[in-house]
């Protein structure tokens, strides 16, 4: 994954991920594979901001019940990243 664009994939639109906002902490979806000097790299590339932490959480997938034809299906599985900024910087993340 060369492309900062493959590895940030969404931000995360929640109350929590805006209250964290005011923190200077942003919160995005990104590629299952990506590490955090992966993650770190990209955010400093697309945003042009420096990054001083960066913590990831991987979330399985909900299961989810069909009562048609009795059968289960799985929302696929996602890693979300806590990226916290130096101080003075911010992202415009609706914005563009």
């Amino acid at each position: 994954m060369k492309d900062p664009r493959d590895v940030i994939l969404t931000p995360v639109v929640s109350e929590k991920s805006y209250a964290l906002l005011e923190e200077g902490v942003y919160v995005f979806n990104v590629h299952r594979s990506a590490s955090k000097p992966e993650i770190r790299d990209a955010v400093e590339s697309i945003f042009d901001v420096t990054v001083t932490r960066v913590n990831t959480l991987n979330r399985k997938g909900k299961r989810k019940r069909n009562r048609r034809n009795a059968s289960f299906t799985k929302k696929p599985d996602s890693k979300r990243a806590i990226v916290t900024l130096a101080e003075g910087d911010s992202i415009d993340v609706f914005g563009a």
